[in-house]
């Protein structure tokens, strides 16, 4: 017999099985010694009340057995296996190609950055030089963004395929198997690295083909039907499928696209600042008395109001974090937020954004479906150049900001390159500017204490998703006038974060083999 209970406990008791087991018994009806095997299904915080509870759903079972299995995966010997071709390889490239092994299919993935090895050195260079490689940087390489990222993978993505599937192959992977339990899991940035070389190693001894340092710089179709693609290298190569993962920050890709005439579209997105603050600020407001009990993590926040029209949110909150720079080529300032798996820096960082819409490109129409692209490239552009022209960040005060005054100084930061106090309404568009303004208002009445001096508003935030949509038909999942070509993940504008990417990899790779069987 198997049974599942939802109990409450304490902090302190979170991490005791026995005590847990026998609670989720006595609350069952059982006796504790009828109970031969147990598992935490799920785990989360709650901090309603004045004294911080953990919610724990435990199944219980009176036969020895693993009571919370993961999922088995067949990875096949696909090296004589047909080819289908991958651009890029972040979380829907990578899980695109282990479905596709899977199913019996060979993966050819053509990704323009390093490994991770060679990546660090790449990130090195941005933050103690300032200079940025713009083929392998935090977005582009191998993992694509998500490598250098808290590897947040919450998603409410539920209808799009089966989470637990994809935290269970990350487990595999070497992911903690406590991302299959909590609310809220994440890897961390220090172990993501490794998770992802795993994953890689398992594709090249299934027979997959992984191409590092190659850009994708034309695609050939005739007659509406994808044929081959050509290389940064030179090279053609054919295959009668592509997955185009690209990323939401390869402007490259979409311009490829444009010049050969295959249909894209402007997309809306968010843009704003990251707003860091210390963590402990954070972790008083949410946890209250309990802000230092050893037994807590530290804590986070989901923020978000309307501005007259607008949606402004907060986005990709990393607790214990610390802000990188996350842009893609020279002259421009982009900045992105993670952290450790154990989340125990000094700050707490997250996007704060506002949502963009077409009437904020109208200036930009001329360009077509990359009005919204170029809208969010000029942005970052200014950034760059009121900063003082380096990676150094400009940024502001939270309570100077919301007030229009210049900070004298500002705070602390985890941004290595360095902050340069700025207006940041020189930055931005006015309607950003109003609209961050009054949210810092907002959100300091739904969390006192936190429109505070003692953060920093860091610009700027605007990699949030992509501003660009690849069309795809809803049942077949290839672009309606390119035969054999399946837009994919963020870059395509389905997708937003690390799972409900790697789940939307697996449907393309499932498409695929519903257009090509074997």
């Amino acid at each position: 017999m198997v049974k599942d209970i939802d109990i409450v406990v304490l902090p302190e008791q979170g991490n005791d099985l026995q005590y847990i087991q026998d609670a989720a018994a006595q609350k069952a009806g059982w006796n504790a010694s009828d109970v031969r095997s147990s598992a935490v299904l799920k785990r989360s915080i709650d901090a309603r009340g004045k004294k911080v509870k953990l919610q724990l759903r435990v199944r219980i079972s009176a036969e020895e057995m693993d009571p919370n299995p993961i999922h088995p995966f067949d990875f096949k010997n696909v090296e004589n296996a047909p080819e289908v071709f991958i651009l890029g390889f972040g979380p829907a490239g990578m899980f695109a190609a282990m479905e596709l092994i899977q199913l019996g299919y060979r993966p050819v993935v053509f990704e323009r950055g390093s490994d991770v090895r060679k990546r660090r050195r790449d990130l090195k260079a941005i933050n103690r030089d300032h200079t940025v490689n713009p083929e392998s940087n935090y977005c582009f390489g191998e993992g694509g963004a998500g490598t250098y990222s808290d590897g947040k993978l919450y998603t409410r993505s539920h209808k799009r395929g089966n989470i637990a599937r994809i935290l269970d192959n990350l487990v595999l992977h070497g992911a903690t198997p406590d991302i299959r339990v909590d609310a809220h899991p994440h890897i961390g940035t220090n172990k993501l690295p490794g998770v992802v070389q795993n994953i890689r190693e398992t594709i090249l001894d299934c027979g997959g083909v992984i191409h590092f340092d190659t850009r994708v710089d034309e695609l050939e179709v005739e007659n509406g039907v994808f044929k081959a693609l050509r290389t940064s290298d030179g090279v053609r190569h054919v295959a009668k499928a592509l997955i185009l993962a690209n990323g939401h920050s390869a402007r490259d890709v979409f311009q490829m696209l444009y010049r050969a005439g295959i249909a894209i579209e402007n997309k809306p997105f968010a843009l704003g600042v990251r707003i860091e603050h210390p963590q402990e600020i954070i972790n008083a407001i949410q946890y209250g008395c309990d802000y230092q009990h050893p037994d807590l993590p530290p804590a986070s926040y989901s923020l978000a109001t309307q501005v007259a029209d607008r949606g402004v949110f907060s986005f990709c909150m990393c607790p214990g974090g610390f802000i990188v720079p996350a842009s893609t080529a020279p002259g421009e300032i982009v900045v992105n937020g993670m952290s450790p798996s154990r989340r125990d820096g000094k700050f707490a960082n997250s996007g704060f954004v506002v949502a963009v819409e077409p009437e904020d490109w109208k200036a930009y129409d001329k360009l077509g479906p990359l009005a919204a692209l170029q809208f969010q490239a000029d942005i970052e552009q200014r950034a760059w150049k009121y900063a003082g022209e380096s990676m150094v960040a400009p940024a502001q005060r939270m309570v100077d900001f919301a007030d229009g005054k210049v900070s004298n100084d500002l705070n602390e930061t985890s941004y290595i390159p360095g902050l340069a106090s700025v207006q940041l309404a020189e930055v931005f568009p006015d309607f950003i500017t109003k609209k961050l303004r009054q949210a810092c208002r907002d959100f300091g009445k739904k969390m006192p204490s936190y429109f505070t001096n003692e953060a920093n508003l860091v610009g700027v935030e605007s990699r949030t998703s992509s501003p660009v949509r690849i069309p795809r038909d809803a049942e077949t999942l290839q672009h309606p006038g390119v035969l054999g070509l399946f837009p994919c993940g963020e870059g395509a504008g389905y997708a937003g974060g690390i799972v409900s990417a790697a789940m939307d990899g697996e449907r393309c790779a499932r498409a695929v083999a519903a257009f090509w069987p074997k």
